[in-house]
């Protein structure tokens, strides 16, 4: 049979891979004076100031019903992408860090909260203002028919009364990283998903992902422009208070198209184009579209190597205090780490760092999700190179979460080439481990189309966050890397050439 076309997602990948002999031509100067602001302004509107609800009421036994509803969804969007720290930088304008992790700190997210109407919060439009800690309620009107319409008629929607849209201002990552900075936008989105899902947990709410939805249909609702900013999810969140919002999982990813006929598309325009490709205007899968089938999407142990060593990963599993107080003190002080000393981990932080990763089940206990939504789990696979880990061989691993164990691949220190493929970035030679995450983009794409390549990297970016916790709980450094040498990966590493490479995050020892 001939060889099929690429698709337009199969073509992005690879014309926005790195490789060592064009890097240097492609990268261009930044001009410092044009970086965006990433936050989003409205001249009109009324204000709710979430500040007054950040101490928790409800220890006091006449505490209002409305403070502690209002407790909740303010430590909600705290925890999920509020401001938590501000740096000032060399020509003294400030740096203001989030809860959520962002490559660059550039931040490109724009969080909306839409409500159906309930006592406290009326109906309509909200946009999450991080600097002040505030929703500014820019649309009073009955939106939720018209987002329930643009979401294929999701049930998940249907007896919730909020939702949190996700969009991206795509020239505030595009402005540093080109056309490849559609990859990080969704990794950004990722780790913004997995700070909603377990902030949710903490204040009873369980977060349901709608990722198949009409793009213009909630562009429109939003009063965004979509040359400069695009809908890429959205969250319906049940209040775990309330019986009726008790939901079952739902699907949460519909097929696309697949586009093989596409013109020559210069460099700059690569991005755009991929974005408008990917979106939706129907639910290609008719009334059955949102049934989940319990045996699809969940975690798969695609490689079983003959006469591999392999090094069981069941652990303990990371406590997190009583009320998740812990989790939530977590994300609110989590920072990525800048530089490792080289030093090593030892064989349990490890293990204890992918049992809350990939073991959402062992935490059912402490309150949390034990089965998250993610998009389709099935599509990733994990590959671990260890530099330096107390009681566990150099070399290169597969990790199979099903059997919960790590199969080991390649015999090897990789310090030299890690460092090399992580584009002479210390943190890749330095770590006692890097974590990859990969997909086969051939497979992904036959089962959801070109949509797929928004679903992997929120996905690996989900993952990676949950990493990111674990490590900073652990006292460890964690640092998301989405900047290397595509092909080197999967050479150095030894896994097929059909793998895409999606994210790196590097675990170690901080310097201090």
């Amino acid at each position: 049979m001939p060889e099929l076309p690429p698709s337009i997602a199969q073509h992005y990948h690879e014309r926005t891979k790195y490789d060592p002999e064009t890097l240097a031509a492609k990268s261009k100067q930044l001009d410092w004076t044009e970086q965006p602001v990433p936050f989003k302004e409205y001249k009109i509107g009324a204000y709710f100031d979430l500040k007054p609800y950040l101490k928790d009421p409800s220890d006091d036994s006449d505490a209002d019903p409305d403070a502690v509803w209002w407790h909740r969804l303010s430590s909600l969007l705290l925890c999920s992408y509020g401001l938590t720290a501000k740096v000032q930088t060399v020509d003294d304008s400030y740096l203001y860090l989030r809860s959520a992790p962002s490559a660059g700190g550039l931040y490109p997210a724009e969080v909306y909260l839409i409500s159906r109407g309930t006592a406290q919060l009326p109906a309509g439009l909200y946009n999450y203002q991080c600097r002040t800690h505030s929703l500014v309620h820019f649309w009073d009107s009955q939106v939720w028919p018209t987002l329930q319409a643009a979401c294929f008629q999701s049930p998940a929607l249907e007896n919730t009364q909020l939702a949190i849209a996700i969009t991206t201002v795509f020239f505030r990552s595009s402005w540093r990283y080109e056309d490849r900075a559609y990859r990080r936008i969704f990794l950004d989105t990722g780790h913004l998903l997995s700070n909603i899902e377990l902030a949710c947990a903490v204040n009873d709410y369980r977060p349901h992902l709608i990722g198949g939805f009409a793009d213009e249909a909630i562009n429109e609702l939003l009063y965004i422009d979509s040359e400069q900013e695009g809908a890429i999810c959205v969250v319906a969140l049940a209040d775990l208070l309330d019986i009726d919002q008790n939901l079952p999982k739902f699907k949460t990813a519909l097929p696309g198209n697949t586009t093989t006929d596409y013109p020559q598309i210069s460099e700059g325009k690569l991005l755009k184009y991929l974005h408008k490709a990917t979106h939706l205007e129907s639910d290609p899968t008719g009334a059955d579209g949102w049934k989940l089938d319990e045996s699809e999407g969940e975690l798969e142990d695609k490689y079983n190597f003959p006469f591999c060593t392999k090094v069981a990963t069941v652990t303990p599993s990371i406590p997190w205090g009583v009320n998740l107080e812990t989790l939530e003190n977590t994300m609110l002080k989590r920072r990525s780490t800048r530089a490792y000393t080289g030093a090593s981990l030892s064989l349990g932080e490890l293990l204890a760092m992918l049992d809350f990763t990939y073991q959402p089940q062992h935490y059912i206990d402490q309150g949390l999700d034990g089965s998250p939504d993610y998009f389709d789990l099935s599509l990733i696979e994990t590959f671990i190179a260890v530099s330096g880990v107390n009681g566990l061989e150099e070399g290169c691993y597969y990790y199979a979460p099903k059997a919960q164990e790590l199969r080991q691949i390649r015999f090897k220190n990789f310090r030299r080439e890690l460092h090399f493929l992580c584009l002479g970035q210390d943190l890749g030679r330095d770590a006692g481990a890097l974590l990859f995450h990969t997909a086969d983009l051939n497979r992904a794409v036959a089962k959801y189309g070109d949509r797929v390549y928004r679903y992997l990297h929120m996905d690996a970016g989900h993952l990676g966050q949950r990493l990111n916790l674990a490590a900073i709980q652990l006292r460890l450094g964690v640092s998301g890397i989405a900047g290397f040498f595509d092909d080197r990966v999967n050479d150095v590493l030894g896994i097929p050439a059909g793998e895409a490479v999606l994210y790196i995050t590097s675990l170690g020892r901080p310097r201090s």
